[in-house]
């Protein structure tokens, strides 16, 4: 059977017959793109310490040990590798983001400034061939052409999808994955981005209490039938197509494949919009077994800026 309009004209602008949100890689702690912060003149590398929180508005997290309050202007450079000695990081930089300061959350060592992304522009393809395609297949109600630039820029640095569980009764056991989320290590904090119209929200605010683990990338197909469990009703447990291991203090159950976890308490909460940002905190992470690459998220633009061989992780099926 031939291909149908849709795929023949996206095999015309991007080389594949199918266009996605987002590709699936596997990858250990050490990525190879960087993230800077430019205030005001002055630069940061923020690589491993900046985060996509919120999508509507768009609001990135970054985390450093000084106060950034009180600057003019603030501008994210995202990059798909370390900058040349001349140029600076500007220079070939595949997402450029203006930023506007909203809030801080300020901790004992650091604090997590949060900004408003107030625009984008990619360099990831032709500006052309990314109009053309978000006309045709990424327009939809409530997705801007710069609500795409951002997430396409923001995603550039892969985000880790890591498994979340609750539950609040015997019978309610929710398990689902997550990627809008912080993990700072230096505080032993993680900041949570929930949408308002996931279920179980309210109830994990009521509880305080929420478990964050690391999961092997090779377990994706599994992850990703999770991903339903936070707008419906979970199966019951034995219902779940692997087994479950309880946690050592709550008792919260996760798959028996995730190689850590954190039993976190939530703090504060924030509002971001379409967003809510619970803050935990752990003292203690409970290692199971050795960790392997694990499951990240990039956007599919960058995919396309890095055919040809050059994607730096392999694609996870």
């Amino acid at each position: 059977m031939g291909l149908g309009l849709g795929a023949v004209y996206s095999k015309l602008l991007t080389g594949e017959s199918a266009i996605r949100d987002f590709l699936t890689v596997g990858a250990g702690d050490r990525l190879r793109e960087k993230v800077y912060l430019e205030a005001d003149g002055r630069i940061w590398d923020v690589s491993g310490n900046q985060w996509l929180l919120s999508l509507d508005p768009r609001v990135i997290g970054i985390w450093v040990a000084e106060d950034l309050g009180g600057r003019l202007s603030y501008t994210l450079y995202v990059r798909d590798a370390e900058p040349e000695e001349e140029g600076g990081v500007a220079r070939n930089a595949l997402g450029i983001m203006k930023l506007e300061y909203t809030d801080r959350i300020v901790e004992d060592n650091g604090t997590l400034f949060l900004f408003r992304v107030l625009s984008t522009v990619v360099h990831h393809i032709g500006a052309l061939r990314t109009w053309l395609l978000y006309q045709k297949f990424y327009k939809k109600p409530g997705v801007t052409y710069e609500r795409l630039k951002a997430v396409a820029a923001a995603y550039t640095y892969p985000r880790r999808v890591r498994i979340i569980s609750f539950r609040f009764d015997e019978d309610n056991n929710y398990i689902f994955p997550m990627d809008l989320l912080a993990d700072i290590r230096s505080s032993g904090r993680y900041m949570l981005g929930m949408r308002h119209s996931n279920q179980v929200l309210k109830r994990i605010m009521e509880v305080g209490r929420i478990v964050v683990a690391e999961a092997p990338a090779g377990y994706k197909q599994a992850i990703y039938k999770l991903g339903r469990n936070h707008s419906a009703a979970p199966p019951p447990l034995d219902q779940l197509p692997f087994g479950v291991v309880a946690t050592r203090q709550w008792g919260y159950y996760l798959p028996e494949w995730v190689e850590s976890y954190k039993e976190m308490q939530i703090g504060k909460t924030l509002d971001l919009g379409s967003h809510m940002l619970l803050c935990a905190n752990s003292d203690e992470e409970v290692i199971l077994r050795p960790a392997t690459p694990r499951l990240h998220h990039i956007h599919f633009l960058y995919f396309l800026h890095q055919k040809g061989g050059r994607l730096p992780y392999p694609v996870v099926p």
